[in-house]
């Protein structure tokens, strides 16, 4: 993290003039919510991301909100990121691709900090923490939707507190703005508990996020953050549980896909032959998914099923579609920071139909080894209970490699993976299809990973009838030097 330091927004930006009309635009919305406020204390840091410094975001502007007692909100404090979208419209940071799409990653972050009594100035942890989670975005190309969860296994504000994770939602005071580089929306980052996090996983972001706005103690209808706060909701509020069983029990998990540690072999292929790669290997390149590819795997993590419609996985040219509440969420599991430097953008320039031989390159293979760290490991019960059993799908993509795993259950149409031929490859994609029957074996066999506690490392699961093996492995060895 480069030197960071508090700012005057008038000296740090001078004439509003000058501006460049990106972070002009965010600066009006903020203007319009508080006026009273022109100048608001900063956030920057001294070297910005374009010049070679670390941090993606240039400015963090925070504001003293009143609250509205009318609506039992709270005062607090407002934090709001500039970096994410494209503010200067000159590529420096963002390929500028036109008025009518997403502005850079097409959103900005927000939190909102319960103001403690007799604080005069707002903390500037957040500030770290919004930076954190913008390398993420950058380093990753994984970007944030309402309804993602982030797991980061640590107080947010390096405190003894329970609060340890995020959930993602729109923020309920700022409104899109619309630039001359592209649409930006506000995302609302929310603290929460373990117990919150696990239930968001199971179920879905957006019936936790709902749970939290009726507790005010937990957040309240604007969801603000009490990094004090010792219970969750569920202790609160014991019934809340019940509603968050029988969500399970109806509409399965509404959690599509996660951004994790994991990786595949081809079992069934001689070691040495490399004619096309499996997994990530530590001390070996591994191979890039194209962009077609890649733009499937983002389909089958954002778009997924909705409730009572069957399970379709988008065409390998199909584009990134928008995410709305009637759509599954992604995790993104981020215990620690890469160290990776921004890749190439992996978004589609076309949606150009397949070529032929695209599809000589998908790969029916007869055995596989997968592997996963950890969280990982305890969220397959997820995968399988939740998502396949329901008709779904479910989709690791690597943060560690250009690799993804995806699991289909037999009703999911445009998968590569059929019946007759379970396991198939398309580059580092591999696709598993699992039947009914078999993924209430694997339930059988794995319930040893339903359990929270750490367990020792690693641990194996095989079904040779079925020729597939599962490791469970430390983090340790996902982290190549090549990363």
């Amino acid at each position: 993290m480069d030197e960071m330091r508090p700012s005057s927004g008038a000296a740090a930006h001078g004439l509003a003039s000058l501006f460049p009309t990106g972070l002009q635009a965010i600066y009006t919305e903020c203007r319009r919510l508080y006026p009273d406020q022109p100048n608001p204390l900063q956030v920057t840091a001294i070297v910005k991301y374009w010049l070679g410094g670390p941090d993606p975001l240039d400015y963090i502007s925070m504001y003293r909100n009143v609250g509205c007692p009318g609506q039992d909100v709270q005062e607090h404090w407002h934090y709001v990121s500039f970096g994410l979208s494209d503010l200067y419209g000159d590529n420096r940071v963002h390929e500028f691709t036109g008025a009518d799409g997403p502005s850079g990653f097409g959103f900005e972050l927000t939190f909102r900090l319960k103001r403690e009594a007799g604080e005069t100035a707002p903390p500037t942890w957040p500030a770290e923490l919004m930076q954190g989670l913008a390398r993420y975005v950058f380093q990753s190309e994984n970007t944030f939707c309402s309804g993602d969860h982030v797991s980061w296994h640590s107080p947010l504000d390096n405190s003894e507190s329970r609060i340890q994770h995020m959930l993602l939602t729109e923020d309920p005071q700022m409104q899109s703005a619309q630039t001359p580089f592209g649409l930006v929306t506000f995302l609302q980052i929310v603290g929460v508990c373990t117990e919150e996090l696990q239930a968001a996983q199971q179920w879905n972001g957006q019936g936790i996020l709902e749970l939290l706005r009726g507790v005010h103690v937990a957040g309240g209808p604007w969801l603000i953050t009490d990094m004090r706060r010792g219970e969750t909701i569920f202790d609160i509020d014991p019934h809340l549980q019940e509603r968050v069983d029988k969500g399970i029990e109806t509409d399965g998990s509404n959690l599509s896909g996660v951004s994790a540690k994991c990786s595949w072999d081809d079992l069934s292929r001689p070691p040495d032959d490399d004619e096309d790669s499996r997994s990530i290997c530590v001390g070996s390149q591994p191979r890039h998914l194209t962009d077609k590819d890649t733009e499937q795997i983002r389909e089958a993590l954002r778009k997924g099923l909705e409730i009572n419609s069957k399970a379709v996985l988008p065409p390998i040219s199909g584009q990134r579609q928008s995410h709305d509440r009637s759509q599954p969420s992604m995790g993104h599991l981020q215990s620690q920071q890469t160290s990776r430097s921004r890749k190439d953008s992996l978004e589609s320039e076309s949606s150009a139909a397949i070529v032929p031989h695209e599809l000589v390159r998908t790969r029916q293979l007869e055995s596989v080894h997968l592997r996963f760290n950890q969280e990982s490991g305890t969220l397959i019960p997820l995968c399988l209970r939740g998502r396949l059993l329901h008709g779904r799908h479910f989709t690791y993509k690597s943060i560690t490699g250009d690799t993804a795993i995806t699991f289909v259950s037999s009703g999911v149409e445009g998968a590569f993976a059929t019946e007759e031929h379970p396991y198939a490859a398309h580059g580092p994609w591999l696709q598993i299809l699992l039947t009914e029957e078999f993924v209430e074996q694997m339930l059988e066999d794995l319930q040893d990973l339903n359990g929270s506690e750490e367990s020792k490392l690693p641990k194996e699961y095989s079904w040779p009838e079925r020729k597939l093996k599962i490791s469970i492995l430390p983090d340790s060895v996902f982290d190549s030097p090549l990363q």
